[in-house]
């Protein structure tokens, strides 16, 4: 960080350190539900004070950062420890343990080293709070609330290919309309079906984020109920699909939304992975059982939501490896959700198959690929190729040196270490027990560093340091 006389890129950085301590004071809001509890408010209004200051000073003396992609990474790492000082401060953890707490918040992973079932409420909304504002993007909320419109290349980078209004300004108001409607449907189709009040509230913001956060130990399988794991579903596919198609659903265009490629393939993997796991765990629970536990965890795996309805240590190790080939692919590109991205999969599988078709006629023969936005049918374009290509292959590599890394370190078996790495990069959340109180600092920071790369799409992250 540098001194620099440029007003607007001083005001951005101040603007947004000062967003970041508002989201410490946020949990007050509940205060008067649980006055017991005030006092737990000291943990958030000390490292907002001192980030306020730190945004005031900021703002002051202009401070800036002159490359985008180190100013995205900034106010994601910022967040981070700002976001990781109360749950320090709340006490029975170390740094390293509420830094992960933070880290699984903000990406909208959902691993959690914390005893859910003794925290205080106002932990518990703070929780969800960091993966409802995580699933958008600080960049994003951060529009919905300021015009900002030099921001549009932040906007971007943070992972959003979303431009569904003429501005970035309004395509954000509107993406956060949207997102606090669902949030408000969701929260009463909850409580109608017997879950409590502020149970629904947390668990719509955390299923909507695709985070998966849950003040229950045993999750949503803690209910019981199957209206509440149908809820959890949609409210999971609205948040794993792309903002731009949802826009589109809500305008009533219904066959144009069913015509963008994202929706086939994942209606595609859907079907046929349920198929799978409930052939897989047909073995251990009964017909209807297994089909209604296939369904749930294919659903909260592909949109990388990490929500669960039982524990996976009696699953086979073939149902086990599904989950991980879904967990890797994740959800929709411009969505909430994480994972190499049904976009990106969809242009490699189309290429390959267009690929194959040259093989079989001859060479005179042209043969084009075509994928569908929502919008309109597009060729599909060699650039388009080659940048998914580029970045489904870096995050497998990275994928296989952290499985190994994680797996050596935890002492886990290699489809364990798998399992747990994939749900890290993929901010999933799903857990296969290697991830809990008592997991090494360097497991933890393994995972850490997962997340974080799963969450800004190594690319950034690269180019902020590399650049």
């Amino acid at each position: 960080m540098k001194q620099n006389r440029s007003k607007d890129n001083s005001f951005n950085i101040g603007k947004m350190i000062l967003w970041e301590s508002v989201i410490m004071l946020i949990p007050a809001v509940i205060v008067p539900f649980y006055p017991d509890e005030v006092e737990i408010m000291s943990i958030f209004i000390i490292p907002a004070i001192i980030s306020i200051s730190i945004g005031l000073v900021a703002n002051y003396f202009e401070f800036s950062i002159s490359n985008s992609n180190r100013l995205v990474v900034f106010i994601w790492f910022y967040g981070i420890i700002l976001g990781a000082i109360p749950f320090y401060l709340y006490g029975h953890i170390n740094p390293v343990q509420a830094l992960f707490e933070a880290v699984s918040g903000f990406t909208t992973t959902g691993l959690s080293v914390l005893d859910v079932e003794n925290l205080p409420h106002l932990i518990i909304f703070y929780r969800a709070l960091l993966q409802y504002i995580g699933g958008l993007g600080f960049v994003m909320t951060m529009l919905i609330f300021v015009k900002e419109k030099d921001w549009a290349i932040l906007y971007h980078i943070e992972g959003h290919t979303d431009r569904i209004m003429p501005g970035i300004g309004k395509t954000a108001k509107v993406i956060g309309m949207m997102y606090g409607l669902f949030l408000i449907i969701g929260t009463i189709l909850y409580t109608i079906f017997k879950m409590p009040l502020f149970d629904s509230l947390t668990h719509a913001m955390c299923a909507l984020s695709t985070g998966g956060f849950s003040n229950r130990l045993d999750s949503i399988g803690y209910y019981h109920s199957l209206p509440i794991e149908i809820i959890t579903v949609i409210l999971m596919i609205i948040g794993t699909t792309n903002f731009s198609l949802l826009l589109i659903l809500l305008k009533g265009k219904i066959k144009d939304f069913c015509k963008a490629s994202e929706i086939h393939i994942f209606a595609v993997i859907i079907i046929f992975s349920s198929i799978m796991l409930s052939f897989f765990l047909s073995n251990t629970y009964s017909i209807g059982e297994s089909i209604r536990l296939a369904i749930f965890n294919a659903f909260s795996a592909l949109s990388t939501t990490g929500y669960a309805t039982c524990a996976y240590n009696n699953w086979s190790e073939c149902a086990i490896f599904i989950m991980i080939i879904l967990m890797v692919i994740g959800g929709g590109m411009g969505s909430t959700a994480g994972g190499i991205k049904l976009g990106r999969i969809c242009m490699i599988l189309k290429n390959l198959a267009r690929n194959i078709q040259k093989k079989l006629v001859s060479d005179r023969t042209i043969v084009l690929a075509y994928y569908h936005n929502g919008k309109e049918k597009e060729l599909l374009e060699d650039k388009q190729i080659e940048e998914a290509s580029t970045y489904a292959l870096s995050y497998i590599l990275i994928y296989i040196v952290g499985t190994i890394m994680l797996t050596y370190f935890a002492h886990s078996s290699l489809l364990e270490g798998a399992f747990e790495f994939a749900s890290s990069l993929g901010t999933v959340g799903l857990s296969i027990g290697i991830t809990n109180a008592n997991t090494s600092i360097i497991c933890l920071l393994i995972e850490i560093i997962g997340m974080i790369l799963g969450r800004l799409e190594i690319f950034v992250i690269l180019k902020a340091f590399c650049q």
